[in-house]
């Protein structure tokens, strides 16, 4: 008979006879007599796509649980998954009906027969392409090259007990999907990051498979769609015509802003009329914790108006910030938001009038008295009182710039608006020789840190500043977290301080080890992408199957440490959901292939990973992503006063609202991407972006800081901190240097920067194909 609580149209191989141990099937879900048009198992449960809930009258999820027990392998072993979508597609159906009866078994026969059809013709057609025409997978960039057809998406039903695992392996844990790992357990995959090497013998790099390969290939030669539309030279003009309308974009919204909006902080692009802080409703926090009634639109442009060197309005604009901005406003803002947007623009600002060299055209102010370093200061000052009266050292989310901090204060705060205050903070001390800005945030990031998991390493995205216990604990790259990995390495790089490496070290390790998922090379193999998920901090579990937009600065991230192959891949998934929506929604669910929050605020986080791929790899493909990005801000968000956000990145309807950073960040790397001459890439200056995309010079007295000795000397007598194992010397160095074997050969610049089948699996992965 059929367990208690199964429905009644679940297919009977799935229960018949397997209820050992006196467990049950508890049923849940939209409707008892709704019928399931494929089930499978995920953990304990028991899941089907309805087709039909004939008790509510609509299509859903149905689920029944497995009470009273571990599921019996048995039973696991005996349930079947569904088609994979991408199959499913091709036949027409969403997914394999299980047979009940003989006929069922009929048409599974006449499934596999049809499956198999479709294999050999599949194979005949691309071995006949390849031995005539050489149209085969284009070539990567390792020395090996496995020829790869993308069969592992064509299992049916018969492969499936024979399959290790039919859902996406960014389901498993780390290291479980990985036979090379299973015997030794979870033990973290091998650092991808500083200080490792290539699979090198001996420290002689092997001979490149590439000359003997390509020859005398011309270039952009590959057959494929993906090579034709992506491969070869971007034409001179090409460029010039994209960067001149990447200017045009920044001017456009520029232009309307200083018309319709200033001296209020935003520019609503549709009305065409300015934005302050929503007076009316102090929980509006989406707007308040942004808005300070300090022309933020303006200052946060500044440095953009000098990288396109366009002097005589920087000269104006900045004259206009000293002249009209002021602080003493009534505006209870978010310490992280005023840090990144206005403290750091203004110090970019200063820099930029200060520099002798003078590399963006002369930029200088006349009888200027460092008014801006002044007003910087001003703002850190009035920013302080969120650090003071808390058990841990980690900050209040807002003050009021006036009053301090608002006596109905939450105690909880995300660790990336806590610890990624450190660059603007540190720039601020080391110009004026003042540590308190810089210890206050150097504090904050110690304390953090110091609340990271014992055994993941894992920090939590949400804390409460007085007990330091952690309220949310999902460890992930996106929102909350994402800043506080970037701070670690920035602020090594512009301050020298060992121990912001060794932090970062330490958690990159931690991140490979729990975060990313899918095969471990990105350009050869068998398997899913490489993709970063959310987890458990404690126990590195997945915790949901969504990223969101924010995480696609990560490639940016590792191009800094030289970890260019895995930045390519994570860049091609962001990359494949733009192509799908024209635009990133705020949150992906990778599972469902669908968006789970749909608003593209015109963020810049894709463009800037562009950006930075293309100066590590010099690959014509990155101009075309950066074309493809302008072109469709052009179509769906321009409007009669600027861009606007997308309200659903489907229908791409929009909202009124034109945020600083499309200015400040979205517009400055679409243009630098496509100006190969900008001073940026030709002063022979060192520059590093901030998280705002603020510039700021590399150089000697960003490194000077006298009281380093007090630093260290506070910290271990007023905190305790867990001991961080000192890197070797080879971990200080860039992973892209000559000493690495792995580095990106030449030929990259003239073919794919991943092979057209793993495009082709990632188009697929998220729907678009």
């Amino acid at each position: 008979m059929k367990p208690e609580g199964i429905p009644s149209r679940a297919p009977p191989s799935l229960w018949r006879g397997r209820t050992p141990g006196g467990g049950r099937w508890e049923r849940a879900g939209p409707g008892a007599r709704a019928r399931a048009s494929s089930w499978f198992v995920t953990g304990e449960s028991l899941k089907g796509e309805v087709a039909a809930a004939p008790s509510e009258g609509r299509s859903g999820r149905l689920e029944a649980r497995w009470v009273g027990g571990r599921l019996p392998p048995s039973l696991a072993r005996s349930l079947r998954p569904p088609v994979p979508p991408p199959l499913a597609r091709s036949l027409g159906r969403r997914g394999p009906a299980l047979g009940e009866n003989a006929r069922g078994a009929r048409a599974t026969m006449q499934w596999k027969s049809l499956v198999l059809g479709l294999l050999l013709l599949r194979l005949g057609l691309h071995g006949a392409l390849w031995l005539a025409f050489g149209l085969g997978p284009s070539l990567g960039f390792y020395q090996r090259f496995p020829i790869s057809f993308g069969f592992q998406y064509l299992r049916g039903p018969a492969d499936a007990e024979a399959a290790s695992s039919a859902q996406p392996s960014w389901l498993e844990a780390p290291g479980l999907g990985d036979p090379r790992r299973a015997q030794a357990g979870r033990q973290p995959r091998p650092q991808r990051g500083p200080g490792t090497r290539g699979p090198a013998a001996s420290g002689v790099c092997p001979k490149s498979y590439w000359a003997s390969l390509l020859g005398g290939r011309a270039r952009g030669a590959g057959g494929d769609e993906y090579e034709r539309r992506y491969s070869g030279a971007f034409p001179p003009q090409l460029r010039a015509q994209m960067r001149d309308l990447a200017r045009g974009m920044f001017a456009f919204g520029y232009d309307n802003y200083m018309a319709h909006a200033f001296p209020e902080d935003e520019l609503n692009p549709i009305h065409c009329r300015g934005r302050g802080p929503d007076r009316g409703d102090p929980s509006n926090l989406n707007i308040n914790d942004v808005l300070g009634n300090y022309s933020l639109t303006l200052v946060d442009a500044l440095d953009t108006l000098a990288i396109m060197g366009n002097s005589s309005e920087f000269q104006k604009a900045v004259k206009l910030v000293i002249n009209t901005v002021s602080f003493d406003k009534d505006s209870t803002v978010q310490v992280f938001e005023a840090t990144i947007r206005v403290l750091g623009s203004l110090l970019s600002a200063h820099r930029i009038i200060t520099d002798s060299k003078q590399p963006f055209g002369n930029m200088t102010i006349k009888d200027y008295d460092n008014e801006l370093l002044h007003m910087a200061r001003d703002l850190a000052l009035r920013l302080l009182p969120a650090f003071e009266n808390t058990k841990t050292g980690i900050p209040y989310p807002r003050v009021n710039l006036k009053s301090g901090v608002p006596p109905d204060s939450n105690n909880e705060t995300c660790t990336a608006g806590a610890g990624s205050l450190l660059v603007e903070f540190g720039i601020l001390s080391r110009l004026l020789g003042d540590s308190t800005f810089e210890w206050v945030a150097r504090r904050a990031v110690k304390a953090l840190w110091n609340l990271r998991s014992n055994d993941t390493g894992l920090l939590g995205n949400v804390v409460n500043i007085q007990t330091g216990h952690w309220v949310g604990k999902q460890s992930g790259l996106g929102a909350g977290l994402d800043s506080f990995y970037e701070y670690l390495l920035k602020s090594y790089i512009l301050f020298g301080e060992d121990d912001d490496l060794e932090m970062f070290n330490a958690a990159y390790r931690s991140i490979q080890s729990y975060l990313r998922r899918g095969r471990e090379a990105c350009n050869e193999g068998e398997g899913d992408p490489p993709l970063y998920v959310n987890v458990n901090m404690f126990s590195g579990q997945l915790m949901n199957t969504w990223i969101d937009s924010l995480q696609a600065f990560f490639p940016g991230l590792q191009v800094l440490i030289g970890d260019v192959e895995d930045a390519i891949c994570l860049h091609a998934f962001y990359y494949a959901i733009w192509k799908r929506y024209g635009a990133l929604p705020e949150r992906y669910n990778w599972q469902l292939q669908a968006p789970d929050v749909l608003f593209y605020p015109l963020r810049p986080e894709l463009v800037e990973s562009t950006y930075l791929l293309y100066q590590a790899t010099k690959n014509p493909f990155y101009l075309h992503v950066g074309m493809d990005i302008l072109q469709s801000l052009e179509k769906y968000t321009k409007v009669k006063c600027g861009y606007a956000t997308l309200h659903h990145v489907i229908d791409k309807s929009k909202e009124d609202r034109m945020e600083s950073f499309f200015l400040s960040e979205t517009c400055k790397y679409l243009y630098l991407l496509f100006d190969e001459e900008n001073p940026v890439h030709q002063s022979g200056n060192r520059y590093m972006f901030t998280t705002e995309g603020h510039i700021v010079s590399v150089d000697k007295h960003l490194r000077n800081a006298p009281w380093k000795k007090s630093f260290s000397e506070e910290g271990g007598e007023h905190q305790e901190e867990k001991h961080v194992p000192r890197p070797k010397p080879l971990d200080l160095k860039v992973i892209n240097s000559s000493l690495n074997c792995n580095r990106i050969p030449d030929e990259r610049r003239y073919s794919l920067p991943l092979k057209s089948v793993y495009m082709r699996q990632i188009d697929q992965m998220v729907g678009l194909i």
